[in-house]
């Protein structure tokens, strides 16, 4: 279930990098973020990766100018995105919409895809390499807002990284960015889905009403740092029944997110051995708020609509309960997501400063399988990975968002990547190999104390 890490060394040969502007002549104005987009939470970049292989039919293309044009075009109609951040004295945040551009860069590596062995899953060998931190391009404020990395390798398949400031877009927004320069790359005229601005709808209401508890925003001391190792996991339907068939009947219909969070949490939890049982600990599951406003946002909106409805409990309570006691935890959270929630959230950030989420003592998952992001197509086909590039966000090592993924027997499921400690890794891989391994008459050996 733990999938193989690549060690491959390999050498990126970058050109200098550049600003992609968009093609036509875009309005030069000031624009408000929404009150979900500019708290201190979402004030980070995150990485992204794509690869994909050679394609006899692309013969004579470069994916690099391809992308490039498709990208200026792509600007025209998200024009915010080649602009910069401002900042008003109050921690409000705006796009000044002036065209500066998108960070661009074109490299070669020295690699093929069959290099890496079938192992497409993060953590990606010499990321660092395939999307180059440009020195002062990754700041929030008055920083480009996209960075962009297209490599060449020498089987002619290729790698597109992208780096993307969080304040802008959540993973459903992004996808749209991305579905529409896909298009674009295949010579459509402008985007299926025309992007919508709209953050005032998504902005405190007058005057602002905290009318929920908010225990995902409760500020405690940082976690002591640790020197952390990334590693993903794989889940499959043969790992979900394993899963499954540790809940009572009423419990083992839940949604396979429900379930698969649990059990991650426990096993994480446990994982990381808390010196004091009374410990308080949370579950941060971001939920998609879209769905739950009515009436509900525009098609084409892009940016983030996003709640960390929280799960609390204590380390001895989790650990020491059975599993359904942390499936019923899930669900209580995900159920709190309401319309009114979202609105009190809003609310919550215009009165309190937009705090960051509370990071010390929680574990914070995300769910993009459905994002469909290795369907991303610039005419080389889809993306043999398509995703997030490691574990952790920012400077949050616990935070893992789930994708969809095929494995190399072609069991589809879901790939999980964690960032943990050394030894609370390895034990994190016996915690779930005692629940998954098999015995030799094909039934699960599970932990009794489960």
């Amino acid at each position: 279930m733990v999938l193989k890490i690549s060690s491959m060394v390999f050498k990126v040969k970058r050109h200098k990098h550049e600003l992609v502007k968009p093609s036509n002549p875009t309005p030069n104005e000031l624009k408000l973020l929404s009150n979900i987009d500019d708290q201190l939470g979402f004030r980070y970049h995150v990485p992204l990766i794509f690869l994909y292989r050679y394609n006899p039919s692309m013969l004579g293309k470069d994916p690099v100018q391809v992308i490039r044009e498709a990208l200026s075009k792509t600007l025209v109609f998200y024009y915010p995105f080649a602009g910069r951040l401002m900042e008003c004295s109050n921690g409000k945040l705006m796009v000044n919409c002036n065209g500066e551009g998108v960070m661009f860069i074109e490299a070669d590596a020295d690699v093929t895809l069959d290099d890496f062995d079938n192992n497409f899953v993060p953590p990606f060998p010499c990321f660092d390499e395939l999307l180059y931190n440009v020195p002062g391009s990754d700041g929030i404020i008055d920083s480009p807002l996209l960075l962009i990395q297209v490599t060449r390798l020498k089987c002619g398949g290729f790698i597109f990284s992208l780096r993307m400031n969080h304040t802008m877009s959540d993973g459903s927004g992004i996808s749209q960015f991305l579905k529409a320069l896909s298009e674009l790359a295949n010579e459509a005229k402008e985007p299926s889905i025309l992007p919508m601005w709209c953050r005032e709808l998504l902005c405190a209401r007058e005057p602002p009403k905290v009318t929920c508890i908010h225990r995902e925003y409760q500020q405690l001391p940082p976690d002591t740092k640790s020197n952390f190792i990334h590693h993903s996991f794989f889940f499959g339907p043969k790992e979900i029944a394993a899963i499954r068939a540790l809940l009572p009947h009423h419990l083992s219909k839940s949604t396979s997110f429900k379930i698969l969070t649990a059990c991650l949490w426990r096993c994480r939890t446990k994982a990381l051995q808390w010196k004091n049982s009374n410990e308080e600990i949370r579950l941060l599951c971001i939920v998609n708020a879209r769905c739950r406003l009515n009436p509900p946002l525009p098609e084409g909106f892009y940016g983030n609509t996003v709640v960390f409805p929280a799960a609390v409990t204590t380390v001895g309570k989790l650990c020491g309960r059975p599993l359904g006691y942390a499936v019923e935890l899930v669900k209580n959270a995900k159920n709190e997501a309401t319309e009114e929630y979202v609105h009190s959230m809003i609310d919550l950030m215009e009165t309190n400063g937009r705090p960051c989420f509370t990071r010390s003592g929680s574990f914070v998952v995300s769910n993009i399988s459905k994002a469909s992001l290795k369907d991303l197509d610039f005419g080389w086909g889809k993306a043999l990975y398509g995703g997030v590039a490691k574990a952790g966000l920012g400077d949050i090592p616990g935070v893992s968002v789930y994708m969809h993924f095929t494995n190399s027997k072609g069991e589809q499921g879901r790939v999980v990547p964690i960032c943990l400690p050394i030894n609370a890794m390895e034990r994190l891989e016996k915690e779930l190999d005692n629940i998954l391994k098999a015995n030799n008459n094909g039934k699960m050996i599970l932990r009794s104390n489960f």
